[in-house]
């Protein structure tokens, strides 16, 4: 009579273990999905921010730079993620008013704060680079060019962001960061061999409004110290030759060459061959001769005011532009022009800036042309009346488009007569606006150089080691084998173990 009742206990007891079983698999279970998910899961990426405003000659840019914590042999992957053009002209234009300087800048930072996340911002840092504008007006009066950075260091220090300084840059940094940009967009610098000895990289062709520059690697001996620099990237070290021409700019480039035909006004009118027949523009001499570039040139005769009438001559435009290069002195092995020590043109070459801007509206940019061809087009250019060129040319901004024919020829005549491209070396320049979605200019190269200042953080890992979360994972499976094998035992058991059964 006793035998049911053990029964119903043994049968409750199963149910018991059973639950036990089932709440310790359910835990198991749900301790494996969690390990799992946690240790796998997506890392952030761990991003550091840097701004750069570039502070040139005629207008401001914001560029906005990020590169990953941990660094790649000491140097910061480095790409451009948005930038923003200040409105109106550069820094060195606010010389009457300096505190309108910063207040340009504001607009531009706000647009900062909308892509730097929130959490990054009072950790990046924002640099002001000013270019040759300011090492024009710092010539002429130290004392306004110090209160126009005094007004934008004090907007940019009173912004969210960490401010690490506003100055003005010289030429030769200017050329040489141009060159580390380009080298860098065109993975150079990652894919050199630490160890080769042959040259690798591209020199760097940059022309702004005030200055131009020529940077490149070279394998002779660089007689001018000013035009030495050194560099370490990725692992490697690297010898260039680099100068800045100041007042070679395309701006103040046809500013020289006006000064020089001033001589040529009858009943205060100037035919220039270096603009489109039928075009005029009204000058005013004390404006044209304003910059120290050709302050000294000034006649006492010249007229207040004096009117441009353009013939189209591109002869006659190359015969004005030579003038304005000094071929003739040279203390060194070789020389540029103006007595400058060049050696000699090694490598490929990618010309950006200005460079880019006047061959790409003269369609010369897209492949490669010969030097004839690209006289071919300048000439072409230069010879169609100025209505036409009107007609043609879409919405571009009048006081560019007139002046194309004089950049045309004068880029043509830097090139080929100041640095020394001829026919066959022409062919190693490409002319670059942007390398993969950044700008091709010096304040990449800037930020990049930068990083080697910035210290470098261990990457990201998950929560566990990698032989942690494998022992973890190996002991609840095993764990839950046992519970099954457990349950199998209690509920269908071998006759090995039902001995004791009746």
């Amino acid at each position: 009579m006793e035998e049911p009742k053990v029964a119903k206990q043994k049968k409750t007891w199963n149910r018991k273990v059973l639950f036990i079983l089932g709440v310790f698999f359910t835990l198991g279970i749900i301790a494996l999905i969690v390990v799992a998910v946690v240790q796998n899961r997506p890392l952030p990426k761990n991003l550091k921010y840097g701004i750069v405003l570039d502070a040139g000659s005629s207008h401001t840019n914001l560029y906005i730079y990020q590169w990953p914590a941990e660094k790649e042999n000491d140097t910061g992957v480095v790409e451009q993620v948005a930038e923003c053009k200040v409105e109106g002209n550069g820094i060195s234009s606010y010389y009457l008013k300096p505190v309108d300087a910063g207040r340009s800048l504001q607009h531009c930072l706000n647009k900062a704060q909308e892509v730097i996340p929130a959490s990054q911002q009072k950790q990046t840092p924002v640099y002001l680079g000013a270019t040759a504008g300011m090492r024009l007006l710092r010539h002429t009066n130290p004392v306004v060019a110090d209160e126009v950075l005094s007004s934008v260091e004090n907007t940019l220090r009173s912004s969210i962001f960490d401010f690490q300084g506003a100055r003005i840059i010289s030429g030769q940094e200017e050329g040489a960061y141009g060159w580390i940009t380009i080298n860098y967009l065109l993975g150079n610098f990652i894919h050199a061999w630490p160890y080769s000895k042959s040259l690798g990289t591209s020199g760097a062709l940059d022309l702004g409004g005030a200055s131009t520059q020529i940077t490149f690697e070279s394998s002779e001996h660089i007689e001018s110290k000013d035009n030495s620099l050194h560099f370490r990237l990725y692992g490697r070290s690297y010898n260039v030759y680099t100068h800045s021409f100041l007042c070679y700019g395309k701006d103040q480039a046809l500013r020289l060459q006006l000064a020089n035909t001033m001589v040529n006004i009858q009943n205060f009118s100037l035919l220039d061959p270096c603009f489109n027949s039928g075009y005029t523009r009204n000058f005013s001499t004390t404006d044209l001769f304003n910059s120290p570039c050709v302050s000294d040139r000034r006649s006492s005769t010249a007229p207040p005011n004096f009117r441009i009438e353009g013939t189209g001559d591109y002869k006659l435009c190359k015969q004005n532009v030579l003038q304005i290069f000094n071929i003739s002195h040279c203390s060194y092995s070789r020389c540029s022009f103006n007595g400058i020590f060049q050696p000699v043109l090694q490598g490929k070459f990618a010309a950006f800036s200005a460079f880019f801007f006047v061959m790409d509206f003269l369609k010369l940019s897209k492949e490669k042309f010969s030097l004839d061809t690209v006289k071919e087009t300048v000439e072409k250019h230069c010879s169609k009346p100025w209505s036409e060129v009107k007609r043609d040319s879409g919405k571009v901004k009048e006081k560019y488009l007139s002046e194309y024919c004089f950049s045309g020829v004068y880029i043509l005549t830097l090139l080929e007569l100041g640095y020394g491209f001829n026919s066959s070396s022409w062919q190693e320049i490409t002319f670059l606006g942007k390398i993969q979605g950044s700008d091709a200019g010096w304040t990449l190269g800037y930020m990049l150089n930068l990083t080697n200042m910035i210290p470098s953080e261990l990457p990201l890992s998950p929560p566990l080691s990698h032989e942690g979360y494998i022992g973890i994972m190996a002991f609840f499976s095993v764990f839950l084998l046992f519970i099954l094998l457990t349950c199998w035992l209690c509920f269908r058991k071998p006759k090995c173990l039902q001995k004791g059964i009746i």
